[in-house]
């Protein structure tokens, strides 16, 4: 018997009133964060008009002169282009290096222990450091590296040695924030990977103890390989913020001395936006970085599901 499209599709529209109705309120409890996301991500997108106008508050978005790829245009023939996008991606990549990688050491590293007290040392050790707030831990970056009143410098001027001028120094900067933000974030990061390695099927280290594979081995013939989808994943999300570098740090480690090494692209959008009032200027910049970002992610996520056929869609 041939059932006909429209009963079908009465079928269908049956089926997901019924499904609407039974979960009414999972609905009802998804209304507020869906609400503030539609305020807060998807309206302001309106702002965006901005980068194609010479925006005047008198004037509004819409009444403000349209200027077509005016702005883009001064940004890519401006003298810092080329030193924002190199310092971005220079900072970007140190951190994709080492802020991605030590925290699946630190896992697996975790993962070995059997002691369960040192284990829970280890771990809330490891953790804390996430919990300072961005401009402490700039402090505390000041604080140790200053080169006449730093800890380290004082400590170093007891055997007469003379401390560098590492916060000055434009080349030493992006090692200066790597590194701190690797001290801060390493533990917490892992936890991802940590509760990856939880779900793996113990059987699987028995039948490897049994064939006489060691820590190491297991290690590599084991958790690594069933790592893969999570590191895949996370990689994915990290490499799709690519020029989406921590603004707040950056600004607050900046100094007339090392601003050759640390100017990036969001503190100039912040400098020419906000001190300078060149709205439009700001949101071409801001949108130009927004669609790299979303090129490189798509990118990198293609490129993911050809070899590990894991991706984010």
């Amino acid at each position: 018997m041939k059932i006909s499209k429209n009963a079908v599709q009465q079928v269908r529209r049956e089926r997901s009133k019924r499904k609407i109705k039974d979960n009414t309120s999972l609905y009802l409890l998804l209304a507020p964060a869906t609400i503030l996301l539609i305020l807060f991500a998807y309206v302001p997108m309106y702002g965006l008009l901005m980068a194609f106008k010479n925006y005047s508050p008198a004037l509004g978005v819409w009444g403000s002169p349209w200027v077509g790829l005016m702005w883009f245009q001064q940004y890519f023939n401006s003298y810092q282009f080329w030193p924002t996008i190199l310092n971005t991606l220079k900072i970007a990549l140190y951190s994709i290096a080492f802020g991605f990688t030590l925290p699946i050491g630190l896992a697996l590293i975790c993962n070995q222990i059997r002691v369960q007290a040192f284990k829970k040392f280890f771990q809330v050790t490891t953790y804390l450091p996430h919990f300072i707030s961005t401009m402490v831990m700039c402090g505390m970056v000041l604080l140790f590296f200053s080169p006449s009143t730093g800890m380290i410098s004082n400590f170093l001027n007891i055997f007469h040695i003379k401390m560098p001028d590492i916060i000055g120094n434009p080349n030493a900067f992006a090692s200066l924030y790597v590194w701190s933000d690797v001290w801060q974030h390493v533990g917490w990061n892992s936890i991802i990977y940590l509760a990856a390695l939880s779900a793996i099927d113990p059987t699987y280290y028995e039948a490897a103890t049994m064939d006489g594979a060691t820590r190491f081995q297991q290690m590599l013939k084991i958790d690594l390989p069933l790592l893969v989808p999570t590191m895949m994943i996370m990689l994915i999300l990290t490499v799709g913020q690519l020029l989406n570098i921590g603004f707040e740090k950056v600004l607050l480690l900046q100094n007339p001395l090392n601003l050759p090494g640390s100017e990036i692209i969001s503190t100039y959008v912040y400098k020419v936006g906000l001190q300078s009032f060149q709205y439009s200027y700001s949101t071409a910049i801001n949108l130009f970085q927004t669609i790299i970002n979303l090129v490189v992610l798509v990118t990198v996520n293609f490129i993911s599901r050809r070899l590990t056929k894991t991706g984010l869609f």
